[in-house]
């Protein structure tokens, strides 16, 4: 039996627990389709890579800000990836301590083959919303973190 929230605390509790089975379940079908495509990435990495594909040349603090992993794990994974050759470290040069990362032609190529299976993993998540429902819904899940400080 489902309990009805009775109160904005409640609501907004469910709605956490909602985003939290959401993610959970995007990223076990994520990890499926990753096994398929692509054995030698994990889950963490796809999503560094994603990261970049969108925004790329930012340094690793930003990353690990943006998927919510200490610097140090991010460093890890990084340094994975520069091994595998799809992403590669270029000094800051106002601070050659910072250094920025950057998809080689290897990472931008793997954007083909990944990039239409993950889209489409959001499009059947999305299922029959439309975009104005899913913008307020990002509206609301953004004032929520801003409302945390």
């Amino acid at each position: 039996m489902v309990v009805k929230p009775e109160n904005i605390q409640e609501l907004a509790l469910e709605l956490g627990r909602a985003m939290t089975e959401m993610k959970s379940r995007l990223r076990q079908q994520i990890r499926a389709k990753i096994s398929e495509y692509d054995p030698d990435l994990s889950f963490e990495l796809l999503e560094i890579i994603g990261l970049l594909w969108r925004q790329d040349g930012i340094n690793q603090q930003e990353i690990a800000d943006i998927v919510s992993k200490d610097k140090s794990s991010v460093t890890y994974l990084i340094n994975s990836l520069v091994k595998r050759d799809l992403v590669k470290r270029v000094e800051n040069k106002d601070d050659r301590r910072n250094k920025q990362i950057y998809l080689t032609p290897r990472g931008r190529k793997k954007r083909e083959t990944i990039f239409p299976w993950v889209l489409e993993l959001y499009r059947q998540a999305a299922g029959d919303l439309g975009e104005d429902e899913i913008r307020d819904a990002i509206s609301l899940v953004k004032k929520m973190t801003t409302n945390l400080g």
